[in-house]
């Protein structure tokens, strides 16, 4: 199970996001999401695409954690 505090969140990037949850990749790619934007905010990313962060950050999570898995520590 995992812990609230290792959640996605808004404000955390993308880098960091997709070093420690390789999974969600597919996410990032289908939003269109380039590598110039990979220091960027998850939140500023979904608004530059028109999307809501809201529901990006919970397809992101569900991405994350469906199987289980535990965030990559490092």
């Amino acid at each position: 199970m995992f812990r609230f505090d290792q959640l996605i969140r808004p404000s955390m990037t993308v880098r960091e996001v997709r070093r420690r949850f390789p999974q969600t990749v597919a996410v990032f790619e289908r939003i269109g999401c380039r590598e110039a934007c990979y220091d960027c905010a998850v939140e500023v990313v979904a608004r530059r695409g028109g999307l809501s962060p809201a529901e990006v950050v919970d397809e992101l999570n569900r991405a994350a954690f469906e199987a289980g898995r535990e965030p990559d520590s490092r």
